[in-house]
């Protein structure tokens, strides 16, 4: 058996013995995860792991290694196949949130048409991800905590990361395991959500009072507005920048593995922030110096 620095042996290069029935990731090559927030999560595994033991957890991920995993409150739970008969058990832990933490996010969540609307029709909105970090608690951990029985001294060691890699495949085919896995599975979160006040209509910004007749009378034929107030643009309303692309079918097209809706997200938010900065175009322009009459005296 190879053995590292400390003495401590390791699974060596026989490989793992191949089963029937495993959980094997669908994307055999490529990236793992489709989805943004499937893909967020397996960036986050990417930036906090090593690449090699990575390397290889894929390769069991793809071969369907993993037996089986569980997912409750906080913990994942699976088992893996390697190159012993016994399967290595692996538990990987993040802290689940509490009762009074849901409360203040679902609050935060309903109080949001558009994010509401988007998870009772079984979508995980972006921008959920700003509504955790904006109550301090992220949605996708910055660390996770990982343990396998194997005698692999790293972490993760293969096996883990072969849970990993399923887990975020798991995520694309059902976005709520991610909040299940902080504390509130689908009908805990759609119940909330149900039991919410519908949220505030906006101020339709051209919208005019209804008067009767009777009341307008005297001065029915004065103008109702001064020709100064038809220069002053409409409020901006919320509406997120990027609607179209919640609404339309997203095109079976990617870049660099990535979903084209996804790239082109941050481009809608950056050209509607430079819009918000713009000129007012209605806006009186100032006389130019250079053509004002002399001064007579």
């Amino acid at each position: 058996m190879p053995v590292d620095p400390g003495g401590r042996w390791f699974e060596g290069g026989s490989g793992p013995i191949r089963i029937d029935g495993g959980i094997a990731v669908r994307a055999q090559r490529g990236k793992i995860g489709s989805q943004w927030w499937s893909r967020r999560f397996v960036d986050l595994l990417e930036s906090i792991c090593q690449p090699g033991r990575l390397g290889r957890g894929r390769a069991y991920a793809r071969k369907g290694q993993v037996i089986d995993f569980e997912l409750t409150p906080g913990r994942v739970f699976g088992r893996v196949q390697g190159s012993r008969p016994d399967p290595y058990e692996v538990t990987i832990t993040i802290p689940a949130f509490d009762d009074e933490q849901w409360a203040q996010l679902l609050e935060a969540l309903g109080a949001q048409a558009l994010y509401r609307a988007a998870l009772l029709a079984g979508d995980m909105p972006h921008e959920i991800v700003d509504v955790f970090d904006a109550h301090g608690m992220p949605l996708f951990p910055p660390d996770l905590g990982m343990h396998c029985n194997c005698p692999d001294w790293g972490v993760p060691c293969k096996h883990a990361s072969a849970v990993l890699y399923v887990l975020a495949e798991a995520f694309d085919d059902d976005p709520f395991l991610v909040l299940a896995w902080r504390g509130r599975d689908r009908d805990g979160v759609l119940t909330a959500l149900r039991g919410l006040p519908e949220p505030e209509d906006e101020v339709d910004p051209l919208a005019v009072d209804d008067e009767p007749l009777e009341s307008r009378l005297g001065d029915f034929y004065s103008p109702a507005l001064s020709l100064g107030r038809l220069r002053e643009r409409p409020s901006r309303t919320t509406t997120p920048p990027e609607l179209l692309l919640r609404v339309l079918d997203a095109p079976p097209i990617r870049v660099r593995a990535i979903p084209l809706v996804d790239v082109l997200r941050p481009a809608y938010r950056d050209l509607a922030a430079a819009d918000s900065t713009a000129p007012d175009p209605t806006a009186p322009t100032p006389p130019d110096p250079g053509l004002a009459s002399p001064d007579p005296g």
